[in-house]
C-alpha cells in the first residue's frame, strides 16, 4: 500500500501542480482583463481629451487661416486693382500717343501728296522747256549756218580763211600781252632783287659745314686692366666713394673689359672726373688723400681750359670787349652739347653767319655777331639756376652790363618776344642756319627711320598717288601721281596741301621740300 502511495504520489502531485498552474494563469488572466479594462478606460478618456483639444485648436487654426486668407486676399485684389489702374493709365497713354502718332501720319501724307503733285508739275514743266530749248538750240543752229553765210558772202571769205585770220589776230594779241606781262615781272623781280639776294645768301650759308663734336652725358675711360677696377673701387669701397663724393658723378663699374663709365649731367665736373681717374690710373697711387689733391689739381685745370676755351671763341669771331665773367661762362660751352652739337662751336657758327647776314643786308655787324656769340650762353647755367636758358642768358648779360640790343638778340632768338631790331632776326635766322644744317645735329637712327616713314605716309595718304620717296635725309620727299587721276593744276595744289599737313603733324629741323610729279609716257613699237 505504501509502495502504491509512494508510485501515485508523484503522479497525482503533478497532476495537482499542472491544476494549480492553470487556475493560477487563469486567476493572472481574468487580474490582468480587469487591469487592463480600467487602464484602457482611462486612455480612452485621455484620448478623448486629447482629441477635443486637438478638434479645439484645429477649429482655431482654421479661423486664423480664412481671417489670414481673407487678408491676403484682400492685398491681391488691392494689388491687383492698382496695376489695372496703371495699365489703363499706360492704356490710355499709348493710345494717346497712337492718336497723336495718326495725325502726324495723315499731315505727312497729305504734305508728301502735295509734294507728289508738285513734282508732277515741276517734271511737266521741265519736259516743255526742254522742248522749248531743243526748238531755240535749233534755231541758233539754223541762225548761226545762214550768218555764217551771210559773213562768208560779204567778208568773201571761207571759214578755214576766216579762222586763220582770227587765229593770226589772237596771237598777235597774246604776244602783247606777254610783253606787258614780262615787263611787269621784270619790274616786280628789280624790286624783289634785294630780297631775292638775301634769301639765296641765306640757302648758300645753310650748305656751310663745320666739325662738330658729339658729346653724350657719360665719358669713358680705359684702364690698362681689369685688375685696375679693384684698385678704383678700394677696399670696401672707400676709393671710389671718394671719387663721386669729390667730383659729383657716378662711376659705373660694370663686366665691360678694361672699362670704367662715368655718368652726370654736369659736363664740367663729368670732364674733371676723366682727368683725375686718367691721372690717377697713370700716377698708380690711389687712396682717398690722393684722389682730393688729384681732383682739385683737376678742377683748377678745366677752370683754367674754360677760360681759354672762351677767349679763343672771342678771338675767333672778333669780340675783343667782353665781359671776364662771360667770357669764363662762355668757354663752360665747350663742354655742353645740344642733340649732340657742341653749343660753343654752334655759337661761334652763328655768330659767323649772323655777321655775314648782317653786313650784306647793311645792318649792325657787331651787334649781330655778339648776340650771335652769346645767344646760347644760358646753356652753361641751366642745369645750375631755374628758369629756360634765355631767362638765364639774358639775366646774366643784363648783370654784366652788355648792350640791351644785344640782349633782345638773345631774348628774341626763340620767339619769346616780338622782334624790335633786324640784327634780332638776323641772329634767329643764323641759328636756325647753323643748327638745321646736315649733320649739325645728332638723332638716332629709329627717330630717323620714324621720320622718313612718315613723311611717306602723309605723302600717301593723298588720294591719286602712285608712289612717294622720302630722300637726302628727309629733307626732300618726292611724290610720283597718277597722270590719269591728277592734273597738272591739281598736282600743284597737292603739292601746297601735302607741306601744310608735314608743317602741322611733324617736329623737324629746317624745311623739308615737296616735289610733286606728274608725267605721261605714250609708248608704241614699230614693226
Amino acid at each position: 500500500m505504501n509502495g502504491l502511495l509512494l508510485d501515485v504520489s508523484p503522479a497525482i502531485v503533478s497532476v495537482i501542480a499542472i491544476v494549480l498552474f492553470i487556475v493560477g494563469l487563469a486567476l493572472g488572466f481574468v487580474v490582468y482583463k480587469i487591469y487592463s479594462s480600467k487602464k484602457n478606460e482611462k486612455n480612452k478618456s485621455n484620448a478623448l481629451k486629447i482629441i477635443e483639444d486637438a478638434y479645439a485648436e484645429a477649429k482655431t487654426i482654421k479661423k486664423e487661416a480664412i481671417i489670414e486668407s481673407k487678408e491676403q486676399s484682400q492685398k491681391v485684389k488691392d494689388q491687383v486693382e492698382q496695376e489695372i489702374k496703371e495699365r489703363r493709365l499706360e492704356v490710355s497713354k499709348l493710345e494717346e500717343r497712337l492718336n497723336q502718332r495718326e495725325e502726324f501720319i495723315e499731315k505727312k501724307e497729305l504734305a508728301l501728296d502735295k509734294r507728289n503733285e508738285q513734282i508732277e508739275e515741276e517734271k511737266k514743266g521741265i519736259a516743255d522747256l526742254k522742248e522749248n530749248l531743243e526748238k531755240i538750240k535749233q534755231e541758233q543752229e539754223d541762225t548761226k549756218i545762214k550768218i555764217i553765210e551771210e559773213l562768208e558772202k560779204v567778208s568773201k571769205l571761207s571759214r578755214a580763211e576766216a579762222k586763220d585770220v582770227l587765229i593770226s589776230q589772237m596771237r598777235n594779241d597774246a604776244q602783247k600781252e606777254a610783253v606787258a606781262i614780262v615787263k611787269k615781272l621784270e619790274d616786280d623781280a628789280k624790286e624783289e632783287g634785294e630780297k631775292k639776294a638775301r634769301e639765296i645768301i641765306g640757302q648758300a650759308l645753310q650748305r656751310c659745314a663745320t666739325d662738330t663734336t658729339s658729346e653724350m652725358t657719360v665719358s669713358v675711360v680705359a684702364l690698362p686692366n681689369d685688375e685696375m677696377k679693384g684698385r678704383i673701387i678700394g677696399r670696401e669701397g672707400r676709393n671710389i666713394r671718394a671719387i663721386e663724393a669729390a667730383t659729383g658723378v657716378e662711376l659705373i663699374v660694370d663686366d665691360t673689359p678694361e672699362t670704367i663709365t662715368i655718368s652726370g649731367f654736369d659736363p664740367i665736373r663729368r670732364e674733371v672726373a676723366r682727368l683725375s681717374l686718367e691721372k690717377l690710373i697713370s700716377d698708380g697711387r690711389i687712396h682717398p688723400t690722393r684722389i682730393e689733391e688729384i681732383v682739385e689739381k683737376m678742377q683748377n685745370e678745366v677752370d683754367k681750359t674754360i677760360k681759354q676755351a672762351g677767349e679763343e671763341a672771342c678771338n675767333e669771331t672778333g669780340i675783343f670787349n667782353l665781359n671776364p665773367e662771360l667770357v669764363k661762362t662762355l668757354g663752360r660751352l665747350k663742354y655742353r652739347t645740344s642733340y649732340g652739337q657742341n653749343v660753343l662751336k654752334h655759337s661761334i657758327e652763328c655768330s659767323i653767319i649772323a655777321g655775314l647776314l648782317a653786313s650784306e643786308m647793311g645792318a649792325n655787324v657787331k651787334i649781330a655777331k655778339r648776340g650771335g656769340l652769346l645767344h646760347d650762353i644760358g646753356k652753361a647755367l641751366d642745369h645750375e639756376l631755374e628758369g629756360t636758358h634765355v631767362q638765364i642768358g639774358v639775366e646774366l648779360a643784363r648783370k654784366c652790363g652788355e648792350n640791351e640790343e644785344v640782349i633782345h638778340c638773345i631774348e628774341a632768338h626763340h620767339f619769346n618776344v616780338e622782334f624790335k631790331t633786324i640784327e634780332a632776326v638776323i641772329v634767329q635766322v643764323a641759328d636756325a642756319i647753323s643748327s638745321s644744317r646736315p649733320g649739325a645735329r645728332r638723332d638716332s637712327f629709329e627717330n630717323y627711320i620714324k621720320r622718313l616713314q612718315q613723311l611717306e605716309d602723309i605723302a600717301n595718304s593723298f588720294d591719286g598717288v602712285d608712289k612717294s620717296f622720302a630722300v637726302q635725309a628727309g629733307r626732300e620727299v618726292r611724290i610720283i601721281v597718277k597722270p590719269e587721276e591728277i592734273s597738272d593744276s591739281q598736282a600743284m595744289f597737292m603739292a601746297k596741301e601735302i607741306a601744310s599737313k608735314i608743317e602741322n603733324e611733324m617736329q623737324y629741323p629746317g624745311q623739308i621740300k615737296v616735289n610733286v610729279i606728274r608725267e605721261s609716257r605714250f609708248t608704241e613699237t614699230a614693226k
